[in-house]
């Protein structure tokens, strides 16, 4: 197969590629107000991972989608990676995928067919691997690349973990190390070596299988996946959906070896200036936490970890979940707490 870099044919690669969360939220808010469905239990209001729409007393369907440009130029783990994130909101509701159907836009003028296979293959790896089939899609021919899935999964009614409700007093759990976003720049910018690459690989491509068995546990309040908005974004709409504050701590985050000197050289997606701006004054860094780990905090992560607000009695349980299933950077990284929707990042 011919050599071709798939970053090059893009102008923005994964996660990073999600419109700022303050234009996002510009866009939507001549949005009609939605006719009132009762067996609707999640949509729009909370900008939480997935629909859920209930079937029975049993079950609900739990539906959504996501697709990007490559973050990786290999295109087999391109299709890895859309895949693996793509399915991943359907554990951040607790749900169980039973079915995904691809998206696919691609130059097929310019893209060798036997990329295209490859990046098809990918996702159909990560499908098998979740136990899925990739049951249809659609596709058109678009100027960059894009893939990623519809994603359909199944969960108990009584047990959808949504992103709004976190208690005051809950501990925050983070089930994947931050600095996704910084990697694929640098791999974008011939500054990432093998090691750093494999970090990235094995992050972005770990199934966050572990939210269908948190369905179960009461003591999980909240659920939801770190993606583009980054670490700082998408708990920002835990505390604004439960109308609650929440502090992290710095030094806690866990963070993938390679992005960490990166990080210190400002190397990283635009994505985390435009959160960071869209932050303003809802995020408050004490004067000790150094300006690489903020940009850390804000990095648009693509098939980011899980975060949950758990009970503090569940901790100990929660965390020898995540590690017994292959969640070796899962730690305690803050706290939910009353007051207003504001994150305050200690030292």
């Amino acid at each position: 197969m011919e050599t071709i870099r798939l970053t090059r044919l893009s102008h923005g690669g994964g996660c990073g590629c999600k419109i700022a969360p303050a234009v996002l939220a510009d866009m939507l808010k001549s949005m009609p107000q939605m006719q009132a469905f009762p067996d609707l239990l999640v949509g729009t209001e909370t900008a939480d991972d997935a629909a859920v729409y209930r079937l029975n007393d049993e079950q609900a369907l739990v539906a959504t989608t996501d697709f990007f440009m490559p973050i990786v130029d290999d295109p087999f783990d391109f299709g890895r990676i859309a895949a693996t994130n793509a399915i991943s909101d359907i554990y951040a509701m607790g749900g169980t995928p039973i079915m995904a159907l691809a998206i696919v836009g691609m130059p097929v003028n310019t893209l060798p067919m036997e990329a295209i296979q490859q990046i098809l293959a990918g996702g159909a790896s990560v499908c098998a691997a979740a136990g899925i089939p990739v049951a249809g899609g659609h596709s058109i021919d678009s100027p960059e690349p894009i893939y990623g899935l519809v994603a359909l999964g199944l969960v108990h009614p009584d047990q959808v973990k949504r992103n709004s409700q976190a208690q005051a007093g809950d501990v925050l759990v983070l089930g994947k190390p931050l600095g996704i976003g910084i990697l694929g720049s640098a791999m974008k910018q011939g500054a990432l070596d093998a090691d750093g690459y494999r970090q990235l690989i094995d992050t972005t491509t770990q199934l966050n299988r572990i939210g269908s068995e948190l369905a179960g546990l009461d003591g999980v309040h909240a659920l939801t996946d770190v993606t583009g908005f980054g670490l700082l974004g998408h708990l920002l709409e835990l505390c604004r959906g439960a109308g609650l504050g929440a502090t992290l701590s710095a030094s806690q985050l866990p963070v993938l070896p390679a992005a960490i000197a990166l990080a210190q050289q400002g190397i990283g997606p635009g994505a985390i200036g435009r959160n960071l701006a869209s932050f303003g004054a809802d995020v408050q860094f004490a004067e000790q936490v150094p300006d690489w780990q903020r940009r850390i905090m804000a990095d648009a992560q693509t098939s980011g970890g899980l975060l949950a607000a758990v009970a503090p009695e569940c901790v100990e349980d929660v965390l020898a979940r995540f590690h017994a299933q292959g969640f070796a950077a899962a730690r305690v990284v803050g706290r939910m707490q009353a007051g207003a929707p504001v994150i305050a990042v200690t030292e």
